[in-house]
């Protein structure tokens, strides 16, 4: 029935897309999830839809939020083209203090537009390595990053890029820091 749909409109797309940037098969995920390749398959292709357990699992081992998956106040005919300052659809963070959020209308591009907010004080207590390209814009605030062994303090109007290497952030700083970040293939 119109209008009943939770689940954002390219949610087999963007499983298969968060699947293959963690270089997980088919069949990795689906025996992850114990459910067959075929019924993963089907989902990917949106021929079938998972159960809210499922899609819960799912963003378990993807390490996504649940809420990643679900349609926040989208208007229909709008869908995939904009996205309104409140339908944003909020991503996963496990770092107390990091907001983050959607810009990109979905996981389908070679790419994604994402908008963080960094509250003073936050840090990545442990350092990361993804395999992506980043292009990051400070919108507002000032922020340490430290990219392999070199650090830096980046303010308002400066930008950044992220190749693959390992990195940490904080935010030691009396205002939030907000962050786009352009990371190509999405992460999130």
């Amino acid at each position: 029935m119109p209008g009943s749909r939770v689940t954002v409109a390219t949610l087999g797309a963007d499983i298969r897309a968060l699947r293959k940037a963690r270089r997980m098969t088919l069949m990795d995920l689906a025996e992850a999830l114990n459910r067959s390749v075929g019924w993963l398959s089907q989902v990917e292709r949106d021929k079938s839809h998972p159960a809210i357990a499922d899609l819960g699992r799912m963003a378990e081992i993807l390490d996504v939020s649940i809420s990643s998956f679900l349609q926040v106040g989208a208007i229909p005919e709008e869908e995939g083209i904009v996205v309104r300052a409140g339908a944003r659809r909020p991503i996963g963070s496990r770092t107390e203090g990091l907001t983050e959020a959607l810009l990109s209308p979905d996981l389908t591009d070679d790419f994604e537009v994402i908008h963080s907010t960094f509250a003073p004080g936050s840090k990545l207590d442990e350092p990361l390595t993804r395999p992506t390209q980043e292009v990051c814009y400070i919108v507002s605030g000032s922020f340490d990053i430290k990219i392999d062994d070199k650090a830096f303090t980046v303010a308002a109007g400066d930008s950044f890029r992220l190749r693959g290497e390992r990195f940490s952030w904080k935010n030691p700083y009396d205002t939030p820091c907000e962050i786009i970040w352009v990371i190509s293939p999405p992460v999130y």
